[in-house]
């Protein structure tokens, strides 16, 4: 159990925190490969679905279910021991969620989230142990990263609370202290930036409740209903990552095809406009291809209240935000496309023109020349 400060004797909430680190690694995990090294060593298992709020169908499926794995124990200075799991997502993300129980008050939450959130670098931590466990699966890695990008998110689950309150009683009693914990504060925040976070909240029976920001949730849930929320926040953290790289790599080509574009205003170097335009195209399709892939491989079926949690969870994240950057430089490469093959169609067409001009003065030369003087 995470340690809580004396003040916190007589407990008033118990629950789970949870620390969920992303890394971009490569373009592609072949799950098969990946799932077939890992049985051979005992530490595969397919995905799980989570517990509904009510009786109904599966409410997502995934097009690749992501591949399960166990972690050893990680840590902390502090003497913290987080149990972890890692996942493995076909468009080569590598998911790590950690969780601590704990048993304490709100101001010993409020501490724990504050430290966990600006004093522990996780990321910084983790990464050597997923390329440790990527160093045994090359085979099933396709075009790897040097460089990953990653995301981290803290997740506080509050599980039981003094009295039972509803939602409603939770944000009016205790709205102050929820603000501070996904903010990671220890001083108490203004009204307006409680009502700020507090507009994020989402409930679905009187007694559940998600607080979701940028950087961190809280959950006043079942352990079922934690469940379904914890997976919809990880699969929107990883979209988010996704994004994020298409972005990266969008910008780069970019800036790569404007430096050749200002080098390039002769006549001649118009015909390396072809290759450049098929290399720009060759690469749009590719973007085009793996955003939606992301973007497909997971299919909301039948429960209405896990869609719009994952809508404000992918909203309060960034992924719209990175998902429009992603479409207007798509937009941009794709009208950049159309110029440079514009540009070397009407070089294309002059060369032809001049070579016809040409051949027509040659012909008339050996006609006067054939003619007596």
């Amino acid at each position: 159990m995470a340690t809580v400060t004396p003040s916190s004797v007589g407990t008033s909430l118990s629950g789970s925190v949870f620390v969920l680190i992303q890394f971009d690694v490569c373009e592609e995990l072949r799950l098969d490969v990946l799932q077939q090294v890992l049985k051979q060593e005992d530490e595969a298992r397919t995905l799980r679905q989570p517990n509904l709020k009510h009786s109904a169908p599966s409410y997502v499926s995934y097009q690749r279910p992501p591949v399960t794995g166990r972690l050893d124990p990680l840590v902390l200075e502090s003497g913290e021991r987080l149990e972890g799991e890692i996942k493995y997502y076909d468009y080569g993300v590598v998911s790590i969620l950690y969780q601590l129980p704990f048993t304490g008050d709100w101001e010993s939450l409020v501490h724990l989230s504050s430290r966990w959130v600006w004093d522990v670098d996780f990321a910084s931590r983790v990464e050597p142990i997923v390329r440790q466990k990527l160093s045994r699966i090359p085979q099933a890695m396709e075009n790897p990263y040097t460089r990953w990008l990653s995301e981290d998110y803290f997740i506080f689950h509050v599980r039981e609370a003094a009295g039972s309150p509803t939602a409603t009683d939770l944000t009016t009693r205790f709205g102050s202290q929820i603000a501070q914990i996904v903010r990671g504060d220890r001083v108490t925040l203004s009204d307006r930036e409680i009502a700020e976070v507090l507009q994020s909240q989402i409930s679905y029976y009187a007694q559940d409740l998600a607080v979701i920001t940028w950087n961190a949730a809280f959950l006043y849930d079942s352990t079922a209903g934690a469940e379904t929320a914890i997976q919809l926040l990880e699969y929107a953290n990883s979209q988010l990552l996704e994004f994020r790289h298409y972005d990266d790599l969008l910008t780069k080509i970019l800036d790569r095809v404007y430096d050749e574009l200002e080098k390039k205003n002769s006549f001649f170097s118009r015909w390396s406009m072809a290759r450049n335009a098929n290399g720009l195209h060759s690469v749009l399709l590719e973007v085009s291809e793996l955003t939606e892939h992301a973007d497909n491989a997971i299919k909301f079926l039948s429960d209405m209240f896990a869609a719009r949690l994952y809508k404000v969870a992918a909203a309060r994240v960034g992924v719209p935000d990175y998902r429009d950057l992603v479409e207007q430089k798509l937009k941009t490469a794709e009208e950049l496309y159309n110029y440079m093959v514009e540009q070397f169609n009407q070089t294309r067409t002059f060369f032809l023109e001049v070579m016809v001009v040409l051949i027509l003065l040659i012909e008339l030369v050996y006609v006067f020349r054939g003619r007596p003087v």
